[in-house]
């Protein structure tokens, strides 16, 4: 059993890692997805130095209200195409998020996406679930590149 500061996701897509990695760390891809569903992040919004120290920030809108949210984080380990590392030092803990993009033989790709150092808000149901939705809006977006299909594991 994972220690109750963790979280991990799984998700299976019809798309090569490379593209997976690229969607992650080009901000023209994630203006597209980035943020639960009644969210934006808008391109002016994104801030991405792809290097270990390097800034990785994005401030997401909320389409109801028009309120704002940053999130500021320091790439740790860039391993193109295979995993990505970041730390949000403002979170409680610093938590660090490792998503790792594994090719399968049959040309999918499995995206394990593991954060430790969670804040019990993060942990939350509801914080849980607004992240699946995230999940989601990447799904269909890659959707809408590669006209596959992505599943859920």
């Amino acid at each position: 059993m994972s220690d109750p500061g963790e979280l991990t996701y799984r998700r299976v897509h019809a798309a090569p890692p490379d593209l997976l990695f690229d969607c992650m760390t080009d901000p023209a891809h994630l203006t597209h997805f980035w943020g639960p569903t009644g969210t934006t992040t808008p391109l002016d919004g994104i801030v991405i130095d792809l290097r270990p120290g390097g800034a990785f920030e994005t401030t997401m809108v909320n389409n109801a209200d028009g309120s704002t949210y940053t999130m500021r984080a320091t790439y740790v380990e860039i391993d193109r195409p295979h995993r990505l590392v970041w730390i949000e030092p403002e979170t409680q803990g610093g938590m660090k998020t490792t998503v790792t993009f594994t090719g399968l033989p049959d040309g999918r790709t499995e995206v394990i996406t593991h954060q430790t150092n969670v804040p019990a808000a993060y942990r939350s149901a509801e914080a849980r679930a607004g992240f699946q939705t995230s999940l989601d809006r990447f799904a269909a977006y890659l959707e809408s590149l590669e006209g596959g299909t992505s599943w859920e594991r």
